[in-house]
């Protein structure tokens, strides 16, 4: 029962924390929505802080595993970023990213959740490059830091003007950059 708790722990809180950032949601109200107790809660993590930690490090890697099996599905080429990109975007309940929505929260550098955030982007990163080594594009670490970029912006512009298409205006540039 105790797994079953954090289980619904870190669910709860994902899907709370995502649909209405992480300060906005106070520990009562996940307790209340998943039906955990506080001592509970406490038995597993140390206080809302080590919860968003964790529930960052699920999404992390839950993440990075959906990219690279959308990139895979849409041809594995670096380009098909966006397209996977796209589709997300696309979701009825695209709020952006999880990890750029965090650093907004966590202004301090040295906070265990924004140093989790920070993580996520460094191996989406690596990802990134792997995929520009596989596909034999020169320089792979600036390349991918490059799209990174360009994925960090496409986020927040389909997240501000709420549709897609911002996806396919950062593919445009990414090709022309691997055109250069």
């Amino acid at each position: 029962m105790a797994v079953n708790a954090r289980a619904r722990l870190l669910s709860t809180a994902e899907s709370l924390f995502y649909a209405n950032g992480i300060r906005a949601v106070g520990v009562e109200r996940i307790l209340s929505e998943s039906g955990v107790g506080r001592a509970s809660f406490y038995r597993h993590f140390s206080g809302k802080e080590a919860l968003v930690v964790a529930v960052l490090e699920g999404r992390d890697e839950r993440w990075r595993a959906w990219l690279s099996e959308r990139v895979a599905a849409h041809g594995g080429h670096p380009l098909n970023i966006f397209d996977a990109l796209a589709e997300r975007f696309a979701a009825q309940d695209f709020r952006g990213c999880v990890a750029i929505n965090t650093m907004t929260e966590f202004a301090d550098a040295s906070s265990p959740a924004r140093r989790m955030a920070a993580l996520h982007k460094t191996r989406v990163i690596d990802l990134v490059e792997q995929l520009m080594r596989d596909a034999d594009i020169p320089d792979p670490l600036a390349r991918a830091k490059q799209f990174a970029l360009l994925m960090d912006g496409a986020i927040v512009t389909a997240l501000r003007e709420g549709a897609p298409d911002a996806a396919e205006r950062a593919r445009g540039i990414a090709q022309a950059l691997l055109a250069a």
